[in-house]
């Protein structure tokens, strides 16, 4: 999880959720598996914008190199 406290109420949120809607949730897996990725994100701290970003671009290579990009 990324960010403060709400980002974790949100996310807890967001997994019950997917889980009423049928999908198998994994959260902050090490190596995940599935083919939607949720990140909650904060975008009001430097660091932390920084940290968001850098995790974003993690997801989209992999990705890529999934598609054969």
């Amino acid at each position: 999880m990324l960010g403060c406290s709400k980002n974790l109420v949100d996310s807890e949120f967001l997994i019950k959720q997917f889980k009423a809607a049928g999908f198998k949730v994994e959260h902050d897996s090490p190596s995940p598996k599935g083919q939607i990725v949720v990140i909650n994100i904060c975008g009001f701290i430097g660091d932390a914008k920084e940290v968001s970003i850098d995790t974003i671009l993690k997801f989209a290579d992999v990705r890529g190199k999934k598609r054969g990009n």
